[in-house]
């Protein structure tokens, strides 16, 4: 059973930064599940504003910290 946080994270609008303004108040390992469920959905949006297109790429974003990459 999946957590209520992280399916509350998981309903946004399929639009570029909606996913992460919903994250960011999820703990880390929670953080983790929602990104690889929206990279799986196909809805998880990179930086630059392409879809994630590797899982490597959606591990990044999921470990990256809130205050933003160093």
């Amino acid at each position: 059973m999946r957590d209520p946080a992280i399916t509350k994270a998981m309903k946004h609008p399929d639009v570029l930064g909606a996913g992460a303004k919903k994250r960011k108040k999820l703990k880390p390992k929670q953080r983790f599940e929602a990104v690889l469920a929206e990279y799986g959905r196909g809805t998880l949006w990179s930086g630059s504003g392409q879809k994630a297109s590797s899982r490597k790429q959606a591990l990044h974003i999921a470990f990256e910290s809130k205050k933003g990459a160093k």
